[in-house]
């Protein structure tokens, strides 16, 4: 080759390989000189103070760092010059892009150190770019930022690239704090930016790799930019921003969904979507800055796109493949998948919420669509069975028709069940104020009778009743649904159960559970106004909620009955049961109904196909049948109700224990099944303790608790049956100890107490040593430690008076047996700590409850910890110290037991005991903690309060400290810095006593030691 050319062109190509080498060498070193300088977790081990790393850091940012960005950017310009690129320039471009990504990812310190400044220099994930006053006049200069939108553009392509050049426009997006001089200049960036980004992506074919960081990009703009600062831009920019961030939504949603037939691996799309989805709920919830309506017709597209999406062709686009044709691959659902609900729950209230800004239109969209499949479906249904009657044998059905119809169904009545109502935990559930105020706007154009009759008749097409367009449209919607359950129960009661899908079933169930929580007997005090025709269709004291009640526990009864074998449907089925009777209003009006009492019975007696529901499903049933009993009834219908419940469970249970040849029969298949049956009604039974019921309740069950010890004997080598007989006194004590008197708690600690005995003898010389045994195995000590838990757990919630709840249930004082929590915890303990092996505490459950169970006992019974005998105290001072090495978790729990023994020290007075010796030992350990190592913010306070306790204990071993780690300095500037700073810090507490004025004034000081001197030892 150089033969050919003149000795010119050799020496320029040389000179470019040499500049392209001397570029790429340069790159790599300023890599290697951020990476060094970005957090101390990648700092050299060089032996100096966190603090030296830290000001380094400082002073690089200021400066350095800027240069680096500068020559970077200069660099990236000559490259987007360029027309073609060689590959070996290709990479060196690659390089410098990641270089510009890696410093506009920087983590930036502020300019005063501040008590954070630990946290702070840890490079978190997703560091938005905060940037000091000196960088203003590099990036705000409105070239840099276009400069990053030219190079996507040149790059897009090449999918590695293009991750960094989004990368760095998406940390531009997140750009804030003090580098905008005023609110003018971030509009005007804001601006600039929205134009540049609109500029690239509008019109383009969006590549696969760009979708997340196209995303991240508009979310943060969404997130960061103050929402006044957004609204100043003008206005034809930010209608265009909104217009494009709901075509992108849009286009996203459809390539999700694809993903999702396509069963991908990585989900890019979904990714993107979700973000987006966030992005628009933090819009659409702002009603300061953008009136009512305002997003309204972006919510229909966006609203639209996703049913379309999930709908089957000709209405939809589900299972089309990219070049629109059908795939008919059958769908292999795995028995570990998630439900949709749960998987898609996010998605789902993002899209349930956009529902609401636009219900005018989508609710009626939802209702036709529904009404429309609950026809085809009846039909195709009639079809079939026609088939049926006419050639019993054949099996000639298609079934593609009726899957594409539930999987629309299933996905209709998930959006429904999101748009009319909220998930809310333990939170009175409200009707939506979108949903109320709607049902009240057209309130005037409805007519009451024909709503009724339309909520009431779900065997009739709607459309098939005179007036049906004059109805409530939310009830219409609701009774769209229950038309759904209708035909899902008449094609039960025609054979035909094998043609129905159980999905639907759960999705029936689900929706009915949803509503009914948020609706059903709205409580109108909780509103300003309420909808006529709601409080009159499911109001208190009407005839609609009588009949829906009805209505629904019918369902329930038939689900039980044909769905038993379906374990989470039969479970969402008893779900919705609790929901009807948790609230005493609709218990009132369930145990009115004949039902209700047939299937008390047809339980209580444990006859077909109830038996054979699972043993979590039949747990939750007795729950609702217990919960039902409170309702208001007379005297004598309560206590038949009781004798057909809770009686035939003892008598059973009973007739079982008390055979004469028990001990051989025990192990019988159907003896089991019966113990079990019980083990889990009881449990049942506690789950559904309130404070009125708690009297009755109780003493039912202290009479089982007795027999469960017996049953300990009988399989102690079933461990699944231990594991259960422990598992009912861990919920009565969880749920019912907070209201129990001192004769009553005193009752169940003996039980409890006399349970850990028994299993105490049983276990006793059982070695557990292997290694590989999973955590389940391990499931009997876990119980036990959660029911010391929550033994004593009273110490902190107790709602009762001095038995007054069981005022008429008393027969007669108990006689004063000082059986405390403090005796059974700590025998529980005693039986414990042998047990907890290190091995064992690698796994993170059995752990994170052993170290709560010791906190919580040192922080109750401190005075009891010196009592234990010598090896227990030992191991648990072991467990202590151990404990602080292990998460942060942990620790702070270690650290918040180490305060009340120092406590309990002090108060004893007893200067040679092993606690006294073992807190002078943790006072090293937590001195090293604070000063020497580096630890999490978050638990200084909480080794500020242990360390305070135990200098006040170990005066004299602290000053020691001090005076040791003084003499190690050997520069006299640092020297006195400490000095000072160590005598700042006891100034407040002088000397340290326990006193709660002086321990607050230490912990402030501890904060200022900490900011001052806190980097300062902590050696790198």
């Amino acid at each position: 080759m150089a033969a050919a050319l003149g000795p010119p062109e050799v020496i320029a190509q040389l000179e470019n390989a040499a500049k392209v080498l001397m570029q790429t060498l340069a790159c790599s070193i300023l890599t290697a000189l951020l990476s060094e300088f970005s957090s101390s977790s990648k700092t050299s081990n060089i032996g100096l103070s966190m603090e030296f790393h830290g000001n380094c850091k400082r002073v690089f940012q200021e400066e350095d760092l800027r240069q680096i960005f500068v020559l970077t950017v200069e660099v990236l310009q000559e490259f987007s010059r360029r027309e073609n690129l060689s590959a070996q320039m290709s990479s060196v471009f690659q390089r410098y892009l990641a270089l510009a990504n890696q410093v506009l990812s920087w983590n930036f310190l502020p300019p005063n150190l501040g008590r954070h400044y630990i946290a702070m220099f840890e490079s978190s994930q997703n560091v938005l770019l905060k940037p000091t006053e000196c960088w203003r006049e590099t990036l705000l200069d409105s070239r840099v930022m276009e400069l990053f939108f030219t190079v996507h553009r040149k790059i897009r392509e090449d999918s590695d690239m293009a991750q960094d050049s989004l990368q760095c426009l998406a940390q531009l997006a997140s750009l804030h704090g003090p580098i905008f001089p005023d609110e003018g200049s971030q509009v005007d960036y804001l601006a600039h930016f929205i134009e540049g980004l609109l500029n690239t992506i509008n019109g383009i074919e969006i590549e696969d790799s760009e979708a997340v960081g196209i995303s991240s990009i508009i979310s943060n703009l969404i997130t960061v930019f103050p929402r006044n600062v957004l609204t100043a831009i003008p206005n034809e920019l930010f209608s265009s921003f909104v217009n494009c961030l709901t075509h992108l939504t849009c286009s996203f949603g459809r390539s999700a969904a694809l993903e999702e037939v396509l069963d991908k691996d990585d989900m890019v799309y979904m990714e993107a979507y979700d973000k987006l989805l966030e992005s628009w709920l933090t819009l659409v919830q702002d009603d300061k800055h953008f009136h009512k309506g305002f997003f309204t017709q972006h919510a229909v597209q966006v609203f639209n796109s996703y049913i379309q999406c999930h709908l089957a062709a000709p209405d939809g686009t589900r299972n089309l493949t990219a070049n629109g044709v059908a795939s008919r691959e059958e769908e292999e659902i795995s028995e570990l998948q998630e439900d949709d609900r749960d998987q898609f729950s996010d998605q789902l209230a993002s899209v349930g919420m956009l529902g609401r800004i636009a219900a005018e239109h989508c609710i009626p969209l939802l209702t036709s669509l529904l009404e429309e499949r609950v026809t085809r479906l009846h039909g195709q249904l009639q079809r079939h069975q026609q088939q049926l009657l006419a050639s019993p044998g054949s099996s000639t059905i298609d079934n593609k028709m009726l899957d594409d119809l539930y999987e629309d169904i299933h996905w209709l009545i998930l959006v429904t069940g999101y748009l009319l109502a909220d998930d809310t935990q333990g939170e009175t559930p409200l009707i939506p104020p979108g949903i109320m105020e709607y049902s009240i706007k057209h309130s005037s154009e409805v007519d009451i009778n024909t709503t009724l009759q339309i909520l009431g008749s779900p065997g009739e097409k709607a459309s098939s009743i005179p007036g049906y367009n004059r109805t409530d449209s939310v009830i219409r919607l609701l009774s769209a649904v229950l038309r759904v359950s209708e035909v899902e129960s008449r094609a039960i009661r025609a054979d035909l159960t094998h043609l129905l899908s159980p999905q639907m079933g759960k999705d029936i169930v689900w929706f009915l559970k949803r509503w009914a929580k948020t609706y059903l007997l709205v409580n109108e005090k909780l509103y300003d106004q309420i909808s006529l025709p709601f409080s009159t269709a499911f109001g208190a004291d009407t005839e609609g909620s009588q009949w829906i009640i009805g209505y629904l526990l019918q369902k329930v009864i038939s689900n039980l009955s044909v769905w038993s074998s379906e374990q989470d449907l039969a479970n969402d089925t008893v779900q919705l049961l609790v929901t009807l009777v948790e609230r005493r209003e609709r218990a009132n009006l369930v145990i009115q109904c004949e039902n209700w009492w047939n299937l008390a019975k047809q339980f209580a007696s444990r006859s077909p196909p109830l038996n054979f529901l699972s043993s979590p499903v039949q747990r939750t049933l007795m729950k609702a049948l217990v919960l039902g009993g409170f309702a208001h009834m007379d005297t004598e219908t309560k206590q038949q109700y009781w004798t057909e419940v809770l009686q035939p469970l003892q008598q059973r249970f009973l007739r079982v224990i008390n055979q004469e040849n028990f001990q051989q029969m025990c192990q019988q298949e159907e003896v089991k099944q019966e113990i079990t049956a019980t083990l889990e009604a009881l449990c049942g039974i506690a789950e559904a303790t309130q404070i009125d019921n708690v009297a009755i309740l109780f003493n039912f069950l202290m009479d089982f608790l007795t027999n469960c010890i017996g049953l300990m004997e009988v399989y102690k080598n079933t461990p699944e049956t231990v594991n259960l007989i422990i598992e009912v006194f861990v919920e009565v004590a969880h749920k019912q100890i907070c209201y129990l008197g001192e004769s009553k708690a005193m009752n169940l600690y003996e039980a409890c107490l006399t349970l850990l005995q028994v299993y105490s003898k049983n276990n006793l010389g059982r070695q557990r040593i292997d290694v590989t045994a999973e955590e389940e195995q391990y499931q009997d000590l876990l119980l036990i430690m959660e029911l010391l838990t929550n033994l004593l757990s009273k110490e902190f919630i107790d709602f009762s008076d001095t038995d007054e709840v069981f005022r008429g249930h008393e027969p007669g004082q108990a006689a004063n047996r000082p059986v405390s929590a403090a005796d059974v915890v700590l025998y529980g303990v005693n039986l414990i700590l042998p047990l907890m092996s290190q091995d064992l505490l690698k796994f993170p459950t059995l752990c994170n409850q052993y170290y709560k169970l010791i906190t919580f006992i040192c922080e109750i019974f401190p005075e009891k910890i010196p009592q234990l005998p010598e090896d227990l105290f030992k191991s648990l001072m072991y467990s202590l110290e151990l404990g602080m090495t292990m998460s942060s978790e942990v620790c702070q729990l270690c650290l918040e037991a180490l305060t009340p023994l120092a406590e309990q020290c002090a108060k004893a007075q007893e200067t040679d005991s092993p606690l006294f010796l073992a807190t002078r030992h943790f006072l090293k350990l937590v001195f090293d903690m604070l000063v020497l190592q580096k630890h999490n913010t978050e638990m200084t306070t909480a080794a500020g309060e242990a360390f305070y306790t135990l200098v006040c204990l170990h005066q004299a071993e602290y000053s020691e400290l001090v005076e040791t780690l003084l003499s190690s300095q050997q520069d006299p500037v640092i020297y006195q810095r400490l000095a000072d700073a160590f005598n700042k810090l006891t100034a407040s507490s002088t000397p340290p006593t326990l006193d709660r004025k002086q321990k607050v004034a230490f912990l402030k000081s501890l904060e200022e030691f900490m900011a001052n001197v806190g980097g300062l030892l902590c050696v790198k």
